[in-house]
């Protein structure tokens, strides 16, 4: 079970011209923007990652916007995100144990920054409905893979009334207002 005092979400390479022809790119991003209105009501901390942000450009000018009242991105250039030690040290000093992973693309830095934090013992939660990839079949195929891994798979509502617990209270009002 999610807890929001041990859970932080990290959101991988939501960026520049890839970022605009995932699969299901207006899905992807109406996602993202929820989920990072949504953390702050619970108190959760964000990481967001830019693979190669001078050559790949920077992430989606609407996503961006929201985030930056988080943090600032972490730049990469390996496709796990653990392998950037900026991005691992803001993890650890999080002190948060319970990783909810989005982004793009699903099977390749997704998935390989998926397998070093399960490696690391953290539990990991995919956000199946807020990954993607340029071809379905490869989005479907990471997440499987991350699934036989060990990571948990989930969506952005099951994840947002699990943190939620009840359905009463200013909070839910805002979840929902967040997610009609």
């Amino acid at each position: 079970m999610l807890q929001s005092t041990e859970t932080i979400l990290v959101i991988v390479d939501v960026q520049g011209k890839l970022a605009r022809i995932m699969s299901q790119t207006e899905q992807l991003h109406q996602r993202l923007q929820i989920l990072a209105q949504a953390m702050p009501l619970f108190d959760i901390p964000v990481l967001w990652l830019e693979q190669l942000p001078d050559k790949l450009g920077h992430t989606s000018p609407e996503l961006a916007t929201l985030l930056q009242a988080y943090t600032q991105p972490i730049a990469k250039q390996h496709f796990s995100g653990w392998q950037c030690d900026s991005f691992r040290q803001q993890l650890q000093a999080s002190g948060r144990r319970q990783v909810l992973l989005a982004g793009i693309e699903t099977h390749i830095c997704v998935y390989q920054t998926c397998c070093d934090l399960l490696n690391e013992g953290l539990e990991v939660h995919v956000i199946a409905d807020a990954v993607d990839s340029r071809h379905q079949e490869n989005r479907v195929l990471g997440l499987q893979m991350m699934q036989q891994r060990g990571a948990w798979l989930t969506q952005t509502e099951s994840l947002l009334f699990e943190l939620q617990q009840q359905a009463s209270g200013e909070r839910f009002r805002q979840l929902l207002s967040l997610i009609k």
